[in-house]
């Protein structure tokens, strides 16, 4: 006989309808696969999505803990996530046909899971954020593993995003204390769009060092990623080595993909990156206790709206460099491709002597 070694929240007992805080119905059932060896979490479909209200795990610094120990788990969602929430405030433009304010409202139409707690405000780099989704550091390698592999798809993790600051304090996962992970189809994001015209709010610089994904830290073995999406953190992927990305979409970050250490080659197929301040980029000092150094990086395309400072807001989305390497530590290639204004050949560097970028169209 074989045994199913797979639970549905709902059945399980969340309630998935927005008011209710989950977080205990999920840890439980995280906890109970973990035991078991392995396993998958199914979160089916509500239009309110799962709310995640308790406080962090002082250890982990995380509100769902994958706890340490040689287990497989899996999180997956009912259906792949639909990516890109508003990431611009545009005035009307009446030359272009606009002749109301572009807004988008936040779409209701993934399986997500949302945090509304008021994480405290953590502004030393080095120390681990705080975040929706995390594990425990442990001992193996640099990476001070805990876990050997982790799996997730088609989910959506969104962060609070408090409107009298206008910038999030926590991150949504927080996986460098994994070994190995496998993400598809998911979004990391905030629970409220980046800007709105008519009340003037928008996306501040953010004095927290969040971001939406971090992966595996030093050491790892892989990391794989296909469709994975991240909005309006400081950070927006942080990687080390071992990355292999087919498709990966971020906007409204001050720095987009930064990498802290890939002596071990990484490589994305495409990148689409809208209005970000910086776009690939190494890690300076120190970052959530993983050290710089070499990062040998390979990156196909990248598809890339810089947004114009004069129209264009959130303005700390606003882009000012494609590469930002002050220490020159990164080492590879990538093709470049401006979508708006079309093709212009503007790809600005700091530092970045080691790694090479040419026009789509020249190249």
């Amino acid at each position: 006989m074989i045994q199913d070694y797979s639970i549905n929240i709902i059945e399980y007992g969340a309630a998935g309808d927005g008011v209710c805080d989950d977080a205990e119905v999920i840890q439980s059932a995280i906890d109970e696969l973990a035991k078991r060896g392995g396993g998958k979490i199914f979160f089916p479909y509500t239009p309110h999505g799962y709310r995640i209200a308790r406080p962090a795990d002082e250890k982990s610094r995380a509100q769902l803990v994958i706890p340490p120990g040689c287990h497989n788990i899996v999180l997956a969602g009912e259906m792949p996530c639909r990516v890109l929430n508003d990431y611009m405030i545009r005035p009307p433009i009446p030359q272009l046909g606009l002749n109301e304010p572009t807004s988008f409202a936040i779409k209701n139409d993934n399986v997500f899971l949302f945090s509304d707690w008021d994480a405290p405000e953590e502004h030393d780099p080095v120390q681990r954020p705080w975040s929706l989704l995390g594990c425990c550091e442990g001992t193996s390698l640099k990476g001070k593993f805990s876990v050997p592999h982790f799996s997730m798809c088609d989910l959506e993790f969104r962060v609070k995003l408090p409107a009298d600051r206008m910038y999030p304090v926590m991150s949504a996962a927080n996986l460098q204390n994994i070994a190995r992970i496998n993400i598809q189809d998911c979004q990391f994001c905030l629970d409220r769009n980046v800007g709105d015209f008519e009340s003037g709010y928008e996306l501040q610089a953010n004095p927290c060092h969040t971001a939406g994904l971090i992966a595996s830290g030093d050491q790892n073995d892989n990391n794989v990623l296909r469709n994975v999406a991240v909005q309006g953190f400081r950070y927006g992927f942080v990687f080390g080595e071992h990355v292999i990305a087919d498709y990966l979409y971020v906007h409204n970050c001050e720095q987009a993909i930064i990498f802290h250490d890939s002596s071990h080659l990484s490589s994305i197929y495409h990148v689409v990156a809208q209005h970000n301040q910086k776009i690939l980029c190494s890690t300076e000092n120190v970052l959530f206790g993983m050290l710089p150094g070499p990062c040998f990086v390979e990156i196909g395309t990248v598809d890339f709206e810089p947004g114009d400072p004069s129209r264009h807001r959130p303005s700390v989305s606003n882009m000012t460099y494609g590469i930002w390497d002050p220490g020159n530590r990164l080492y590879g290639n990538l093709k470049y491709h401006m979508g708006c204004p079309v093709a212009k050949d503007w790809f600005p560097k700091e530092g970045g002597e080691n790694f090479r970028c040419h026009n789509f169209i020249d190249a």
